[in-house]
């Protein structure tokens, strides 16, 4: 957590590895995220709707008071901790502060209105559909461009490194001055001499 919380994660190799892995599921998660909803669901009030007060035409049931206890239980505790994550990497973005909490505070009110929305619907009116959509819309949006930005990232972060790396390659084999030429000579050649007078 100590490279999280310092940024340190910037110059750990190991640690751009980790949050690629992490950036890759989260990827797929996202994908699965439309999958799941446009199964379910489109972008029109009606659908929403349908979904949660069900429909006589299609024989579909109201979601129950249980069932959708236990989908939000286990929504809540993962997004809190995947969001943590991606918002935290805000802090370190080259943004104002304002903007930083802003967005921080969108995404996670975006998650709100999205698992919110359905008890609305469901519970009080189904004009609160507009809320779950804009809800779901808004969390996808802020997850792509965390997940895009994470992406970016972590490739100039990998490609400053290499150049990094390569300079200092180049410091030990280029002196940096006639003058460190010449002390670097003047070495080898007080080495060279103290080596023949003790094989003598």
């Amino acid at each position: 957590m100590q490279y999280m919380q310092k940024g340190g994660f910037q110059k750990n190799s190991l640690m751009r590895l980790t949050l690629m892995f992490t950036a890759l599921l989260l990827t797929f998660f996202v994908a699965t995220n439309f999958l799941i909803y446009f199964e379910k669901m489109n972008v029109t009030p009606a659908s929403v709707n349908a979904y949660y007060n069900g429909s006589e035409e299609d024989f579909r049931p109201a979601r129950t008071y249980g069932s959708m206890l236990e989908v939000t239980h286990g929504h809540m505790a993962m997004m809190a901790m995947v969001l943590l994550m991606l918002t935290h990497l805000v802090i370190f973005a080259p943004f104002v502060k304002r903007t930083k909490i802003l967005f921080i505070c969108f995404t996670f009110l975006s998650a709100l209105a999205d698992e919110g929305g359905g008890w609305l619907v469901r519970f009080v009116h189904p004009e609160f559909a507009w809320l779950k959509i804009a809800g779901f819309v808004g969390l996808q949006a802020c997850l792509i461009f965390l997940l895009s930005s994470l992406a970016v990232f972590l490739i100039r972060s990998k490609s400053d490194e290499n150049k990094k790396d390569s300079s200092s390659d180049d410091s030990d084999e280029i002196p940096d001055s006639p003058q460190d030429f010449s002390e670097n000579n003047n070495g080898k050649v007080i080495a060279k001499t103290i080596a023949e007078k003790i094989s003598q």
